[in-house]
C-alpha cells in the first residue's frame, strides 16, 4: 500500500469512463399478503417435501440396481461446488444463492458457469490469453485468487507474481533498497519468455509503478498493461510524489502508516507497515470478512525505498505499451478523485468504472474486474 500524505484540494478534470452495463435486475413479483402466506405455506412446503422424498427414493434404487446389487457402494459426487442448472433444462430454474451471509450488490452478480466455462478463449482471436498479476503493496500473490479463479475457468493463463519480500518471497523488505530489487521477481519472469510471447500485465495499487517499471524494461514482452486503482505515473514521478497530491488533514492513510526503522531512529524508515485495525475503513471497506480476515494476516510492510524512486519511462518503450485504467469509486486508499487525476495526467487508451469497489476490488467485486480484464484481453490490436 502506497502512501499518501496530502490530497488535491483544486478541481480534477474528468475524463469519460467506460462503464460496465449489467443486465438489469429481475423485476420483483407482486407479492401476496402475509395471510395468503401463512395460510397455504404449510401445505406446499409438506407436499414439495414428500415430492422430494419419492424423488430420492427412486433415484437410490436405481442407482444399487445399476451398480450391480451385491453391496456395492452407490456412486457419490464429491465435489462441494454449487451445482447449477443446464442452460439448456426446460425448466428455468433460479440461480441457487451464495453461501455467504453478505448481501450481493446488483453491480457484482454472482455469474453462471456458462457464461465463464462456455466463453472458453481461443488462442486464435487474442493476441495474448496470459495474465501476469502484479499485487500492491503490504500485498502478495495470494490477494488475487479469485481473479485467478475466474480466469483459469474462462480458459486464461494465469501468472500471479510475489515481489522481493513480499507474500512468500522470504527477503527481509526492509533491506529492500531500490525499485528493480523489489520488482525483480516480475522482471526476471518476463526475461524467461519465449521470443515473441506476450502477456498481459495487470497492476493493482503500488503494483502500478512497479508494471511501469518493468514495461520500459521489456516492453516487446507485453501486450497490454492494466492498472487497478493503481499508481499510473508519469516520468519523472514516485508513487510518494504521487500519494503527496492528498491533503487532508485526517487523512485515513495517514493514521494508519507505522514507520519501521530497522536501521535506527536517526536513519530514514526502511518500511512502512499499517495499523491492521484500520485495515478494514482503508483497504477493504466493500470486501466479505472472510478475505479482511486472510489479508490481515497475509499482509506485509511495504519497502519503503521503492517508493522514493521517481520513475524513468520513454514514449518509444513504456510508451509503446497500451494502457487501460480500472478506476474504483469507494476507494478510501486512492480516492476517486486522485485516480481520475492520474487519468488526466497519463491518459490511458480507455478507462473502465467499477461501481461500488473498494481499494481491494479482487476482494469486493471480483465477478465485474473479471469481466472488465475478459473485455480487455478482446480488444483489438490496432
Amino acid at each position: 500500500m502506497g502512501m499518501c500524505l496530502s490530497r488535491s484540494s483544486g478541481p480534477v478534470k474528468k475524463r469519460q469512463s467506460k462503464r460496465l452495463t449489467n443486465q438489469s435486475a429481475a423485476a420483483v413479483n407482486g407479492g401476496g399478503s402475509n395471510r395468503w402466506s401463512r395460510n397455504r405455506s404449510s401445505k406446499r412446503d409438506d407436499s414439495i417435501i414428500q415430492e422430494r422424498a419419492l424423488a430420492a427414493a427412486i433415484l437410490l434404487q436405481q442407482q444399487m440396481q445399476n451398480g450391480g446389487g451385491g453391496g456395492g457402494a452407490v456412486p457419490f459426487d464429491r465435489s462441494a461446488s454449487l451445482r447449477y442448472p443446464n442452460s439448456n433444462s426446460k425448466k428455468n430454474q433460479p440461480l441457487p444463492r451464495s453461501s455467504s451471509s453478505r448481501a450481493r450488490s446488483l453491480t457484482d452478480p454472482l455469474l453462471q458457469p456458462h457464461q465463464l466455462v462456455n466463453q472458453e478463449v481461443k488462442d486464435d482471436d487474442l493476441e495474448t490469453n496470459h495474465f501476469v498479476l502484479v499485487h500492491g503493496g503490504g500485498f502478495g500473490a495470494w490477494c488475487w485468487y479469485k481473479t485467478i479463479a475466474l480466469l483459469e475457468e474462462a480458459g486464461f493463463k494465469v501468472t500471479a507474481v510475489d515481489l522481493t519480500g513480499s507474500g512468500i518471497h522470504s527477503f527481509d523488505t526492509n533491506s529492500i533498497a531500490s525499485l528493480s530489487q523489489y520488482v525483480q521477481p516480475l522482471t526476471d519472469f518476463l526475461e524467461k519468455l519465449a521470443d515473441g510471447e506476450k502477456v498481459i500485465l495487470v497492476g493493482h495499487d503500488f503494483g502500478g509503478a512497479c508494471i511501469s517499471f518493468a514495461m520500459e524494461l521489456h516492453s516487446l514482452k507485453v501486450s497490454k498493461a492494466v492498472f487497478v486503482a493503481a499508481a499510473m505515473l508519469t516520468c519523472g514521478q514516485s508513487a510518494l510524489d504521487m500519494f503527496s497530491q492528498k491533503t487532508d488533514s485526517n487523512d485515513l492513510m495517514r493514521q494508519s502508516q507505522i514507520f519501521i526503522y530497522a536501521n535506527g531512529n536517526d536513519k530514514p524508515p526502511t518500511a512502512i507497515d499499517l495499523d491492521k485495525s484500520l485495515l478494514r475503513d482503508l483497504l477493504f471497506n466493500h470486501s466479505p470478512a472472510k478475505d479482511v480476515a486472510l489479508a490481515s494476516v497475509s499482509m506485509r510492510p511495504i519497502p519503503f525505498s521503492p517508493v522514493l524512486e521517481k520513475l524513468c519511462l520513454t514514449d518509444s518503450k513504456y510508451g509503446s505499451v497500451r494502457r487501460f485504467y480500472i478506476e474504483t469509486t469507494e476507494d478510501n486508499a486512492i480516492p476517486i478523485a486522485l485516480q481520475q487525476n492520474l487519468i488526466s495526467n497519463n491518459p490511458p487508451e480507455q478507462v473502465f468504472h467499477l461501481k461500488g469497489a473498494d481499494h481491494s476490488p479482487f476482494f469486493s467485486k471480483p465477478q465485474g474486474l473479471h469481466r472488465i480484464l475478459v473485455d480487455i484481453s478482446r480488444i483489438p490490436s490496432t
